[in-house]
């Protein structure tokens, strides 16, 4: 019989706190002929926090991550793990251990002999070795799994001996891209709660890579937003959410995310114009985004207008597609919904829950 896949991750483990370090980036580049795939980013991760870089795929979020971990060369630009200067070191000069989307696990080596490798190239004794390989396996577990090499494993216990490899350094900083995109749901679920718990319980300083903004929102103490290499906002996951620094941002964030509406277009313009909202109602609209949350939007006999595309019913909430002036919109209602495609509604919402942003720069504007 498989042994159970309920993990937890904090059981047994000395606190090192007081041994995290702090990871600052200062106007990093990485550039690869004339494409920046990392261009000037700058960030710190405190002692003991969890980072979550998030952005859409071929963002630059990965190489950040090598970048920090020494397995690329930086072009220009500054990496300091701990206060010291790392930015020309080797890897195994930098006291990180990383996980990789890819798993990294040697072929020809057991699930046992892959997850103490890095202990015993760093010639740790065999009794400690074995003391920290029986905590992973049975964190993980992978009991029954050691004596199988990589290829007589599924993705998800390939996944898990990398996250034990990990975890048996016992660094203070820890550097993981994707680690859970070949789980499950339900075992995702598990291991993000269980990955930050033991992040927080060890106060380790973790620098977390996704695109899934669900991993970011639920785990991160700050998050890095990226876009085409650049940071379009670093913030705290509720700020990102409630105050999205750009367009991109409100874009990105949220489930589904903000509904945005060029002031150029005249039908809502116009409606706009003549219902004063958070005192926008005066001076010129062309040059203005409105954005609204799907969940902070009710129906009202009276609002703005707005024409069913379609109903998507999930058990607790209803999505409503409906478009408004040019732009399709998502309504999102608890519980069951009854409207009919090709329905005129009305939407409404609190003045304080409307957003504006720059049409030609993207950035907000509160004023």
């Amino acid at each position: 019989m498989m042994p159970s896949t309920r993990i937890s991750l904090t059981r047994g483990y000395p606190n090192v706190r007081d041994c995290a370090m702090r990871i600052e980036l200062e106007k990093i580049v990485k550039a690869w002929g004339d494409v920046r795939a990392v261009n000037g980013v700058s960030f710190t991760a405190e002692e003991g926090e969890l980072l979550v870089v998030l952005g859409p795929s071929g963002c630059g979020k990965s190489t950040i991550l090598r970048l920090v971990a020494g397995l690329e060369t930086v072009t220009e630009g500054v990496v300091r793990i701990g206060g010291r200067d790392v930015t020309h070191l080797p890897p195994a000069g930098r006291n990180v251990s990383m996980v990789f989307q890819s798993y990294a696990l040697f072929p020809h080596l057991n699930v046992a002999e892959n997850i103490v490798f890095g202990l015993k190239v760093r010639k740790l004794q065999p009794a400690e070795r074995r003391r920290r390989l029986d905590r992973a396996v049975e964190l993980l577990g992978l009991q029954g799994l050691l004596q199988r090499k990589p290829a007589e494993l599924s993705g998800g216990q390939r996944q898990r001996v990398a996250l034990g490899r990990a975890i048996v350094s016992e660094a203070p900083v820890c550097l993981m891209d994707e680690p859970l995109s070949n789980l499950d749901a339900k075992l995702r679920h598990e291991m993000r709660r269980e990955i930050r718990t033991l992040q927080q319980r060890l106060g380790i300083t973790m620098v977390y890579v996704t695109h899934d903004q669900v991993e970011a929102m639920t785990m991160a103490d700050k998050i890095v937003l990226l876009d085409a290499g650049h940071i379009e906002q670093f913030a705290p996951p509720d700020e990102l959410y409630a105050r999205p620094a750009t367009l991109f941002s409100a874009g990105f964030i949220g489930t589904p995310p903000m509904n945005l509406l060029p002031m150029d277009d005249s039908d809502a313009a116009r409606w706009i114009r003549s219902h004063p909202i958070n005192g926008f109602a005066r001076g010129p609209l062309d040059e203005r985004v409105l954005g609204v949350r799907p969940e902070k939007i009710s129906l009202a006999d009276s609002g703005l207008p707005a024409d069913v595309l379609g109903l998507e019913y999930l058990g607790a909430d209803s999505l409503i597609a409906c478009r408004v002036g040019s732009r399709e919109w998502i309504v999102r209602q608890s519980g069951k919904i009854k409207v009919a495609a090709n329905a005129r509604i009305h939407l409404t919402w609190p003045a304080a829950e409307t957003h504006w942003f720059e049409a030609k720069t993207g950035k907000r504007r509160d004023r």
